[in-house]
């Protein structure tokens, strides 16, 4: 559906996504394949058309949290491989058949339960084996004590009828962040997933096609890492440290305007609680925009956001719906005039620092009452709304 409202908006440059896309996959190797991580709506991005975007551009692989997610790609169009990250019950099996998914096995009994299914229906299902080398979150253990154990269960799973081990993967916990520590954890979990692969494929006389551990960090630091396949994340969207070192560009830029203004004289508190006074008499803009559209309400009186005669000073709290901005010194601004959250001129690694988190969450945010546009060649080409009436 498309807005009737210039509220607040998001740009999705697909452009710029391509563009990240191929200047990583000339940094990762022609041999090497892609994987792009599409879960959570494309962190707020909008799933389905990038998808189609990384489709079109020769994209090997598609990954998301849940069959809903895979569902919704294959739904609108999409056809090329689709990996499922987090769990799927049993009963949907069938579903996962019929639709050409693959499906992630992390222990034991959601390996018996696939091949019970899948054998049930006369059919099989293709898999890839996720390895706890150190995320300690999902997946076969493997390190210290558990090696054993470890190699004897993949190797049940990929002996086990009805599936089709496909692929065999691990997450690294720390590749993106800094120090000897890091680095040394990061070279024991991918040491210890090379070391559980060839016994796992010794022990069963069969090779994964596919063996894949680089995300964001491993890509950017350990070229070593790439092996099969690799899965960037926030590299491919264009944030992060690592995004600039690179020379890729943010995705995302996030757009509202000033539907009012107001002068008020000194000692005036702004908004809620009184938190913010006028040290002067001060213009202030108010934004269409709150913590509703994802704006987080912790960054109230922190932060700064963009105007065309530079950044602004948020002031006071930061309410459901709308803000409020000090451009006592702007007279360019006016009611309309456009202001970036966060994109090209206003990083969003520096809201992210601010708030304590990362430029993901941020992202994933943008609430679904803001419209995203998508940009191809230079011109929208598609404008969505998740609201639905």
């Amino acid at each position: 559906m498309e807005s009737t409202l210039k509220r607040t908006w998001t740009e999705i440059d697909l452009d710029a996504l391509i563009r990240n896309y191929e200047k990583l996959r000339n940094k990762t190797g022609a041999g090497v394949k892609f994987l792009g991580v599409v879960k959570a709506d494309a962190y707020g991005h909008g799933a389905i058309m990038v998808a189609k975007a990384l489709e079109e551009a020769g994209t090997d692989y598609l990954a998301v949290s849940s069959i809903d997610e895979a569902m919704e790609l294959r739904l609108n169009g999409i056809k090329m491989p689709v990996l499922i990250l987090g769990h799927t019950p049993r009963e949907q099996v069938e579903r996962l058949i019929e639709y050409d998914i693959t499906q992630a096995v992390t222990c034991k009994a959601k390996a018996v339960e696939y091949s019970e299914e899948a054998q049930r229906l006369g059919k099989t299902l293709r898999i890839h084996i996720k390895v706890d080398t150190g995320m300690s979150r999902l997946g076969y253990l493997c390190d210290g004590d558990y090696f054993n154990t470890g190699i004897d269960g993949i190797s049940e799973a990929v002996n086990m009828p009805g599936l089709d081990a496909e692929g065999i993967f691990t997450h690294f916990a720390v590749s993106d962040e800094p120090g000897e520590e890091c680095q040394k954890y990061t070279e024991h979990q991918f040491s210890l997933f090379k070391s559980v692969i060839e016994n796992v494929e010794q022990k069963t006389g069969k090779r994964f096609k596919l063996r894949h551990c680089a995300n964001t960090g491993a890509v950017a630091r350990y070229p070593e890492t790439y092996l099969d396949m690799v899965r960037p994340g926030l590299l491919l969207y264009g944030y992060g440290e690592f995004a600039s070192e690179l020379g890729l560009e943010p995705v995302m830029t996030l757009k509202t305007n000033i539907s009012t203004i107001k002068i008020y004289p000194a000692g005036t508190a702004i908004s809620y609680g009184g938190i913010y006074k006028t040290t002067h008499t001060t213009r202030v803009g108010v934004l269409p925009y709150g913590y509703a559209d994802g704006f987080f309400r912790a960054l109230s009186n922190k932060c700064t956001l963009m105007t065309s005669m530079g950044p602004a000073k948020q002031i006071g709290k930061i309410c459901m719906d709308m803000c409020m901005i000090d451009i006592s010194d702007m007279p360019e601004v006016v009611v309309g005039s456009e202001i970036e959250i966060f994109g090209k001129n206003n990083p969003i690694e520096d809201l992210a620092s601010i708030a304590g988190t990362i430029p993901y969450e941020l992202t994933c945010a943008v609430s679904k009452r803001v419209p995203r546009d998508y940009i191809k060649n230079g011109e929208i080409i598609c404008k969505e709304l998740m609201l639905r009436m």
